[in-house]
């Protein structure tokens, strides 16, 4: 084989990457602004939701192995204490039991779908757990002054080329990060990176930082997938409770 045919080869082949990696950006939808389009009905698969750290079988939740970078979220002492005595209440203490707001960034993994619609100023994101809704401003705006303390945080974003990054700040301190007892305080901050990877995926990743609860800032990673069936929507889930005497039994 001739040096002048190895080349042309090489060539060839170079050029097909350029235009099959040319095709794979195009495809991806974008809004008339030229911004990645975010807009359709998204769900996680990954199974997160039952527990962010790596974990065996459990009677109340399936294998995973997590999607904490690093495996294991920073707790300070008094916090992983914290977390194993939610843990160990799991079943009555879950605000998702109480049809509580599932927060930021857990509503984002939990096992339902939800619905992005997007303009040039917002994202809103609409949750079919407990039917509740999100906007993450895109117009440039800042966080508002003082302390109102919201479920799902206030969520100020930028774009940075391809990627919307996201400033969440000022939440309350009633969610939980998953079903096995994680949790943060009032002090939580997270910075959110929103990324279409292709029509159909977004990759999500949040770094979160409470320096009353964390040793330092944590990060986790979740593919969001886009649903293509048919007919497919957002079904209003008012969201199932136990019952009163079931969280406050009568003494026999």
């Amino acid at each position: 084989m001739s040096k002048k045919f190895r080349f042309s080869g090489a060539g060839v082949l170079v050029a097909g990457l350029l235009f099959s990696a040319s095709v794979y950006a195009q495809e991806n939808p974008r809004t008339s602004e030229g911004r990645p389009d975010f807009s359709g009905i998204w769900q996680a698969h990954s199974g997160p939701e039952f527990d962010l750290e790596p974990h065996g079988y459990r009677k109340d939740a399936p294998p995973g192995k997590g999607i904490v970078e690093g495996g294991r979220i920073p707790y300070q002492e008094w916090a992983l204490e914290e977390r194993n005595r939610r843990f160990e209440q799991r079943s009555t203490e879950d605000p998702r039991l109480h049809c509580f707001t599932l927060g930021t960034p857990r509503a984002i993994y939990y096992p339902e779908p939800f619905q992005i619609f997007q303009d040039n100023d917002a994202l809103t994101l609409l949750f079919q757990f407990s039917h509740r809704a999100r906007t993450i401003h895109t117009n440039g705006s800042v966080h508002p002054e003082g302390g109102i303390g919201f479920w799902f945080g206030d969520s100020r974003a930028q774009w940075k080329g391809d990627v919307l990054e996201v400033s969440v700040t000022d939440f309350n301190d009633q969610t939980w990060l998953d079903r096995a007892g994680n949790f943060h305080s009032e002090s939580l901050q997270v910075i959110e990176r929103w990324e279409l990877i292709d029509s159909n995926t977004i990759r999500y990743h949040a770094t979160l930082e409470d320096s009353q609860v964390y040793t330092q800032p944590w990060s986790l990673s979740v593919l969001l997938h886009r649903h293509r069936e048919p007919g497919f929507q957002i079904i209003e889930n008012t969201c199932y409770t136990l019952g009163f005497d079931e969280y406050y039994p009568v003494p026999k």
